[in-house]
């Protein structure tokens, strides 16, 4: 969500909002979720939550995004807006005309039934405009096998397994949700930096994993980006799509991410663009689309 439009809604609604993080400080997850909750409520109806998709997309699109796939819990909005299905009419709303896909996302800190919910809720969708579902929230909070019914429903519709992990619990973590769940993608998964045989497995599987660099100084996950094991993921071959993650609560976009990728972490334009093909290749982006931003990408190696 832009700052301004948050200012602006929570303004109309009469809903206070929490001081921002602080800069340069380590924060708990406690401290991130109060906020995205506090965001999250000033989103009363369906076009505010329209309004937020679209200017996301706008947002990425000004970055450089050739397309987007965002994730959203249609259950955070279900009670203001009557049920799962106005959600997520009103975010494919938000999404129409754009380049992207919607990944529906149950989460960690709830039971396994609601996640079977949303799943069955993506799978219905899965033609209009919904590409994957995922688990999100405090990976600490639930059981990787508790959730695999749900992840099975997604799969038998064809759709992107996308689970947060790997953020806080080890490498174990990362590989759970890849053998139990059939991640195709992980939400971070930083920890499997620290196991020869997790990055193994994601090398062989192909599966990548979601590196946002902003979201993790201020969680406490890494002291500063050069922590960052992003050259220990690129040399044991594990595909990496770097994303902003939530931009308004750790400040920069997409480009920001390839910056740090590029002054703080030493990459080269070689793997800066290898970067951005691993994210292509990663995503649920039509054929067309692919070779269309593959294109693009090769046309700006041979530019530099």
């Amino acid at each position: 969500m832009r700052p301004e439009t948050l200012a602006e809604l929570a303004d109309l609604y009469g809903v206070p909002v929490p001081p921002p993080l602080t800069p340069g400080m380590a924060h708990g997850w406690a401290a991130f979720q109060t906020r995205y909750d506090a965001a999250r409520a000033a989103l009363r109806t369906a076009d505010d939550i329209a309004r937020v998709v679209a200017e996301a997309a706008a947002g990425d699109e000004a970055d450089g995004a050739g397309w987007l796939e965002l994730q959203v819990d249609p259950t955070s909005y279900a009670e203001r807006l009557g049920g799962l299905e106005p959600v997520v009419e009103a975010v494919l709303a938000g999404a129409r005309g754009r380049a992207m896909g919607i990944v529906l996302a149950a989460s960690w800190a709830r039971p396994p039934a609601v996640a079977e919910e949303v799943a069955a809720l993506a799978a219905r969708y899965a033609s209009a405009g919904v590409v994957g579902f995922g688990l999100s929230n405090d990976e600490r909070r639930g059981r990787v096998a508790d959730f695999a019914p749900a992840f099975r429903i997604a799969a038998d519709a064809g759709l992107l397994a996308v689970p947060h992990a790997g953020f806080y619990e080890p490498a174990w973590h990362v590989r759970d949700c890849v053998t139990m769940l059939g991640a195709h993608r992980i939400g971070h998964g930083v920890t499997a930096a620290g196991d020869p045989g997790t990055l193994d497995l994601l090398a062989a599987k192909g599966v990548a994993l979601e590196v946002c660099p902003t979201s993790y100084p201020p969680l406490g996950v890494i002291a500063d980006f050069t922590a960052l094991p992003l050259r220990t993921l690129l040399d044991a071959g594990v595909p990496v799509a770097l994303g902003s993650d939530d931009p308004l609560l750790f400040p920069g976009g997409l480009h920001r991410q390839y910056e740090i990728a590029r002054h703080e972490l030493g990459c080269t334009d070689a793997e800066l663009a290898e970067l951005a093909r691993q994210s292509v290749a990663a995503s649920a982006a039509p054929a067309a689309v692919q070779r269309r931003l593959a294109a693009g990408i090769d046309a700006w190696v041979a530019g530099v």
